[in-house]
């Protein structure tokens, strides 16, 4: 589609507020705004975001993530519309419109229904003040059509966009080393850094870091460069996209 494509996710813990798990819309503004640098310097950017359960649960007066399907699914079909309604006025503020695109694995099981995405996201990549804002539907799916996080979500459809890089937003600055807590900046080889996994779930997120790593791998078998960096600091946005900013990288397989 385009040959330097960025994928961005931004997980639920990026987008809401610990306390309440209701958007955090200091960042977002933030998020937004880094973004959009982006697309001023001509980079072209998918964003895949996280929150729309998180974003409806104050409707229904909850303290933390739902456990029951039809409750966590309505809380998607209210969220995903004040996420995307936030993003909308957000974006707007820099002549940017937004498009949403929601998905389950159903729609990338087939290589026709597969097509049918990929010809949507071309077209929508073509145009330079278009950002695609992609999430899973969460409403309706059920767990035979999960994808089981975004981050497997992103990377999947980063493949299918022919992305070159995957930059995968979290609460820290990317994959720390377990014993000196100093940040990894630079893996060649994902297969040895499973040891460090810990799992840190939120109460309002889903993946903790042995997800992130497995979809990380999957990225990287792909040949997509992947990249763990702090999403609470986009600012590092631009510098990670230049090769230089603050993040844990990963390397594609068979890159030099």
């Amino acid at each position: 589609m385009t040959s330097d494509l960025t994928v961005i996710k931004a997980g639920t813990g990026v987008l809401t507020k610990s306390a309440d798990g209701t958007l955090d819309r200091a960042a977002l503004v933030h998020l937004v705004s880094a973004i959009a640098g982006l697309f001023d310097a001509g980079q072209r950017c998918l964003f895949v975001s996280s929150g729309a359960v998180g974003s409806g649960v104050s409707a229904f007066g909850l303290v933390e993530y739902p456990k029951d399907t039809a409750t966590r699914q309505a809380c998607a079909a209210v969220g995903q519309a004040r996420l995307m309604q936030t993003y909308s006025s957000l974006f707007a503020n820099f002549e940017i419109t937004v498009a949403q695109v929601l998905l389950t694995t159903a729609d990338l099981g087939t290589p026709e229904r597969a097509g049918y995405v990929s010809t949507t996201l071309g077209r929508l990549l073509s145009e330079p003040r278009i950002l695609p804002i992609i999430n899973e539907n969460d409403s309706v799916a059920v767990e035979e059509l999960k994808f089981g996080d975004n981050d497997m979500l992103s990377v999947r459809v980063a493949k299918l966009a022919g992305a070159r890089r995957i930059i995968l937003l979290t609460s820290v600055d990317g994959l720390l080393d377990p014993t000196t807590h100093e940040l990894i900046t630079e893996v060649k080889d994902i297969d040895q850094v499973f040891r460090h996994v810990r799992e840190d779930k939120g109460r309002f997120s889903m993946g903790g870091m042995a997800s992130k790593l497995a979809a990380v791998k999957f990225a990287v078998d792909a040949g997509i460069e992947t990249h763990i960096a702090h999403g609470r600091h986009p600012d590092r946005l631009a510098g990670i996209v230049a090769g230089k900013g603050i993040s844990t990288k990963f390397h594609a397989v068979g890159a030099i």
